[in-house]
């Protein structure tokens, strides 16, 4: 029965800075909650995260504080139930190309009367053991639970418009690379024509009054994306080490240098 800051904060035209990482252990997410992130997401596409796993993820975000959301692998009703119930705040969602996908993924990720997520006495609610009554429950989660398709696939592009129309949506989430690749370009989306698609679809989606996000390798590109109206903003446990590892060694290597002559 938390409330979820990212939401908040969503609602009200502020950015918010992610991360999205594929591993299993807790202490991550209390590192990431610690260092001042807005939410952490738990790549359950791309990674061996079992539901299991998932609920130990949570917990770990919980404890410092940070909104926990999940990328599960396909809308299938009763694995997004199983994240859910576990307390994920919120789910992003790959493989979306229609509007019916993301009416499915509405559906499934809240109780009625808006979708038709099943009800039992899961952590989530308190195992409804806790103050609040079934009712309340369900009102809070259906308040506070993220809705964020992902736009991966030039077909998903050209069905945008049906997608904007679905209730229920908070935003959608930019993944270019495979939308270059689903455009033919294999080698990274810095092509004119995939740059000319993904600013067509950051002005839609704003203009329908949704939250727009995608992926931020560096503090500079995050900031670029902000200036451009993008309020939800995802680096990698693997980006943020990689860059902070690279920094560390090339500054300590330099003075060695320096010593050395």
């Amino acid at each position: 029965m938390l409330n979820n800051p990212a939401k908040a904060k969503l609602r009200d035209g502020q950015p918010l800075l992610g991360v999205i990482s594929p591993t299993t252990d807790p202490t991550l997410c209390e590192y990431l909650g610690l260092a001042g992130f807005d939410f952490y997401m738990m790549d359950g596409e791309h990674g061996p995260i079992s539901v299991t796993e998932a609920v130990h993820l949570v917990r770990g975000c919980e404890v410092v504080g940070l909104p926990c959301l999940a990328r599960i692998r396909s809308v299938d009703e009763k694995l997004i139930l199983q994240y859910l119930d576990a307390g994920v705040a919120g789910v992003m969602m790959p493989g979306i190309q229609t509007a019916d996908h993301v009416r499915a993924l509405v559906a499934a990720i809240k109780y009625p009367p808006l979708g038709k997520r099943g009800l039992g006495p899961v952590r989530a609610g308190d195992y409804l053991a806790g103050k609040f009554s079934q009712q309340a429950y369900i009102e809070h989660a259906n308040a506070q639970t993220l809705v964020l398709p992902q736009i991966e696939d030039i077909a998903c592009v050209e069905n945008l418009d049906g997608m904007l129309a679905v209730e229920g949506v908070d935003g959608f989430v930019l993944g270019p690379r495979d939308l270059a690749m689903s455009m033919g370009f294999y080698d990274g989306p810095n092509h004119p024509e995939v740059k000319a698609v993904i600013d067509d679809v950051r002005q839609r989606v704003l203009a329908a009054g949704k939250a727009i996000g995608t992926v931020a390798g560096t503090a500079e590109q995050a900031r670029g994306l902000i200036d451009q109206g993008f309020t939800i903003i995802l680096n990698s446990t693997q980006g943020l080490l990689n860059q902070a590892s690279k920094a560390f060694l090339a500054v300590v290597s330099q003075q060695s240098t320096v010593v050395s002559r």
